[in-house]
């Protein structure tokens, strides 16, 4: 279902997102992640002097490489375009984020690591966003995986989001044995 048509408007900003998944040959992972950013409208900039329509005012770059347990091997950050010429200068702060793991609390622990003066919003904000995307790109080895969880042990995706809550019927047909919902009898027969 589409938005509901607005009223009339003037674009002014407008800003893209964009994450690619590869699985590399050497085993690993690399998650790639791009934010730019410009207006539709010229306006002038103390360190880059005037930046007319359409030409960035962000443009910034990660390439972060995971293993299959999502720990963080290797991470490059990179500004092509920001608003001000010191904002490249904190690129290599986001090799604190080797080591760490995607996991639950990813965001707390970008933000501890990178947080304020230490990083960059754009690129902390792309970061904590590149976690959703290396959980769909290792799907294959994460279904893999839950195939050969034994029987009785609970799946990791449980209560992570409204669909997978514990009693929702996707819950209840895939995973009767951890179903909580209001016909719990007939949901494990």
């Amino acid at each position: 279902m589409p938005l509901s048509p607005p009223v009339e408007r003037s674009c002014l900003h407008n800003r893209t997102y964009d994450f690619q998944g590869y699985q590399r040959a050497d085993g690993l992972w690399d998650i790639e992640g791009r934010i730019v950013d410009t207006k539709t409208y010229a306006f002038a900039n103390q360190d880059r002097g005037a930046i007319p329509p359409g030409e960035a005012l962000h443009d910034m770059s990660i390439r972060l490489t995971i293993d299959e347990d999502f720990k963080v091997i290797d991470i490059e950050a990179v500004t092509d375009y920001s608003p001000f010429t010191i904002c490249p200068n904190v690129t290599p702060n986001f090799k604190r984020m080797i080591g760490a793991e995607i996991k639950s609390g990813w965001s707390r622990q970008v933000r501890k690591a990178l947080g304020g003066v230490e990083g960059c919003t754009h690129l902390v904000e792309l970061l904590i966003a590149m976690a959703t995307v290396a959980f769909q790109t290792l799907y294959p080895v994460r279904a893999a995986k839950a195939a050969e969880r034994p029987s009785g042990q609970r799946p990791g995706l449980l209560e992570t989001c409204h669909a997978f809550a514990t009693d929702s019927p996707i819950v209840k047909r895939s995973w009767p044995e951890f179903y909580t919902g209001g016909d719990k009898q007939e949901a494990q027969k």
